[in-house]
């Protein structure tokens, strides 16, 4: 038996201002999606922006629904779109940043496991490590290059 350690490997910017202005500009259009997030049982908005290798950018928010499983993340919503949208460009960077009407947010949000997937997904499909940038409604910014510092152990395709 031996033990061994998982490093997650992430950048840190203190405002969103400090990101190269490719990714600010990618943040805010997230930011602007979680405004129109239809979350009337949580009241945790959730929005998200993909850029694509063609320079696109397809953006996304959480839907829910009062049969709680109904819903979907402003991830995948964003995601799908994208790749409905845009078949065959690759995706190059998400971000993601919620707020809520009860209580602020001024932590990075990061993505659900089922999200997560999902982005190991697209990243096999874009042959590219996907950039996820994840924020809270104020507050520093999480940069990942690649899905695997945000999920080592991922489920890939080759185990079907």
């Amino acid at each position: 038996m031996r033990k061994e350690q998982f490093v997650c490997p992430y950048e840190v910017y203190d405002t969103m201002e400090e990101l190269p202005q490719q990714d600010a500009d990618l943040m805010r259009r997230a930011h602007e999606a979680a405004r129109n997030a239809y979350a009337p049982y949580s009241k945790f908005q959730v929005g998200a922006a993909a850029r694509l290798a063609n320079g696109a950018v397809v953006t996304g928010n959480n839907i829910e629904n009062a049969a709680y499983p109904s819903g979907l993340c402003a991830e995948r919503v964003t995601l799908f779109s994208a790749m409905a949208q845009y078949p065959g460009v690759s995706i190059e960077a998400l971000a993601l940043t919620a707020y809520s009407e009860t209580k602020s947010i001024d932590e990075p949000v990061a993505p659900c496991g089922a999200c997560r997937q999902v982005m190991v997904e697209v990243e096999q499909v874009s042959k590219r490590p996907l950039r996820v940038l994840c924020q809270g409604d104020t507050g520093p910014v999480m940069v990942f290059d690649g899905v695997e510092s945000l999920m080592p152990f991922v489920f890939l395709d080759k185990f079907l």
